[in-house]
Parts: C-alpha cells; sequence; structure tokens
C-alpha cells in the first residue's frame, strides 16, 4: 500500500511510520521543508497549497499534523496554532483530495482527532455517538473532524481517529511523569476521580493499521483502551510499577497557577470506550492498565499487528 501522511516527525508518527514500512507498506511524508528524498514531498498547509500530483497513485493518506497541546501554556497565541495547525493540514489534504478525479482519489483519510471532543464526561460512559462537549479542545475537535468533509463528500472513506492518552515510555502522558514518580514526587491530580482514557502504544498502532485496511469501517472512532482508570488508580499503578511510593497530591489549585487554562484539561473526566474498535472485533494486546505499563516501561517492540 501507498500510504501519504502528515504529521509523521512527532512521538506516534514516527513510530507508525516505522511500522507501517515493516510490514511492507511505501510511507510518503508530507513536510513543510524542502524534501530530502524521493520518499518526501514538499507542502505548505497554512497557505492551503499542495500539489494534487502528490497524491499519485496513493492507496491511503494519513494526517496526523497539529502542534502540541501540553507542551507550552496556553496562551491566545498557541490556542490560536494549535487549532490553525490541525485545520489547515485537514482542509488542506481533504480539498485536495476532493479536487480529484474520481478514478485518482484515495481509497481512505484516516486524519487525527482527539478524545477531547467529548469535553468531561464525568462518570459516565460514552462511545463514538456522543456529541461534541463545550471546552476549548472540544471546539477545536469539531472544526477539525468538520475539515474532512471535502474527502467525505467527494466519497473518501474518512476515518477519524479520537485518539485518548498513548502510553509508552518515549513520549505521550508517560514521558514528563517517570522521572517525578522516580524519585517520589508523583501523586494524583486534584481528587483522583477523574477518569482517563489510555490506550498502550502498541494497541494504537495496531488500531491505526487494523482501521487503514478495514475498507467497511469510517467516520469517528476513538482509539482508546478497553478499560478506562481513574488518575488515582493510574497514579497507584505507576507508582507500584516503579517500586515508589505517590502519596503526594497535586491540588487543582496548584495545577491551574502552573498550567493555566490547560490544567481544566487535566483535570476534565472522560470515561471513553472503544466502541467501534470492540464491535469490529479488534483485539488489543494490552486491554488492561497493568499489561500496558508493563509494556510501556519495559520497552516492548511495538508493532502494527
Amino acid at each position: 500500500m501507498r500510504i501519504l501522511a502528515a504529521g509523521m516527525s512527532g512521538f506516534l508518527g514516527t513510530r507508525l511510520a516505522d511500522v507501517l514500512r515493516e510490514r511492507g507498506d511505501e510511507v510518503v511524508r508530507l513536510v513543510r521543508r524542502p524534501p530530502r528524498g524521493a520518499s518526501e514531498i514538499q507542502w505548505s498547509p497554512s497557505a492551503g497549497e499542495l500539489d494534487p500530483t502528490a497524491l499519485a497513485g496513493v492507496d491511503a493518506v494519513i494526517n496526523l499534523a497539529g502542534a502540541g497541546v501540553g507542551d507550552k501554556r496556553w496562551t491566545d497565541e498557541h490556542k490560536r496554532a494549535i487549532r490553525a495547525s490541525r485545520v489547515d493540514s485537514t482542509a488542506t489534504l481533504a480539498r485536495t483530495i476532493a479536487g480529484l478525479a474520481p478514478a485518482d482519489r484515495p481509497g481512505a483519510l484516516l486524519n487525527a482527532s482527539a478524545v477531547g471532543w467529548y469535553g468531561d464526561t464525568g462518570d459516565t460512559p460514552v462511545t463514538e455517538d456522543a456529541p461534541a462537549g463545550d471546552a476549548f479542545l472540544a471546539d477545536v475537535c469539531r472544526v477539525w473532524e468538520a475539515a474532512t468533509r471535502p474527502a467525505e463528500d467527494a466519497g473518501v472513506r474518512v476515518v477519524r481517529l479520537r485518539t485518548g492518552l498513548p502510553l509508552d515510555r518515549a513520549g505521550g502522558l508517560l514521558k514528563p511523569q517517570l522521572l517525578p514518580f522516580r524519585l517520589g514526587a508523583g501523586g494524583r491530580l486534584g481528587s483522583g476521580r477523574q477518569w482517563m482514557p489510555w490506550i498502550s502504544l502498541t494497541d494504537w498502532l495496531s488500531a491505526v493499521a487494523f482501521l487503514l485496511d478495514r475498507s467497511d469501517l469510517a467516520g469517528p472512532v476513538n482509539v482508546v483502551g478497553p478499560a478506562p482508570v481513574r488518575n488515582a488508580e493510574f497514579t497507584r499503578e505507576l507508582a507500584a510499577r516503579l517500586h515508589r511510593p505517590a502519596v503526594l497530591v497535586v491540588p487543582g489549585l496548584g495545577l491551574r497557577v502552573l498550567l493555566g487554562e490547560f490544567a481544566g484539561e487535566a483535570l476534565r473526566s472522560q470515561r471513553v470506550l472503544p466502541g467501534v474498535l470492540q464491535r469490529a472485533g479488534f483485539e488489543f494486546a494490552h486491554p488492561d492498565l497493568p499489561s500496558a505499563l508493563r509494556s510501556a516501561l519495559h520497552a516492548e517492540p511495538a508493532t502494527a499487528g
């Protein structure tokens, strides 16, 4: 399969490109800088520019592009970057795909989204049919997903990857927590009652490959594990795996002082379930948090299934 991919330089994209190539796919990366070889094509999503010939012979498009959400304080400027980097890249790809002759269009567009779509769900479990929430990230997800519509209207299979919290020692949720937990300074966030929709990196990669191959699946898909846990349980399990205590509490007020508006996302409860994946028969390698943390902390090789 020939795959045109955007946003592949980050933590998830780098690993996904590796495992897709390992299974025999050809991955051509879209880059903003001058290309460094035949496996790269330059584009300018902020200007809406992509040469349609980049899609020649492409079987599927994967778009993971977007500025980091939790790596900077949420100034007005960074919030604009979070939104624009996602919407511009998605809109550019979707419009370009829709502008091709039907016979030249790729079979699928797998476009990143996030469980931020749901806002705060409290203790209520939600699947893909739940409405969007009303927080900043929920609004971003609304316009982000809406930007795929030209491709969908043109008859292309569009999958919206509502990703949860991937677990791996090299990035995502775990990496910034390992040092404080190893120093015995880890602890729950606020009340610790908020639900966390985690997924092992291995399962995230396998799920994307599964969705790439399943021509019968389209629309929003929650790419999360089947057993979300409360933050207090996550804290206890991570501390136990690292053989360290975790008796501290990071108060909500302290998080807001440290992180500003983003603290609201860290304290938000999201009991998100993988409805589409489970109905489609996807098998999780790590269906519970202990097995996912064992995989993440022991650097078990990740595969795409």
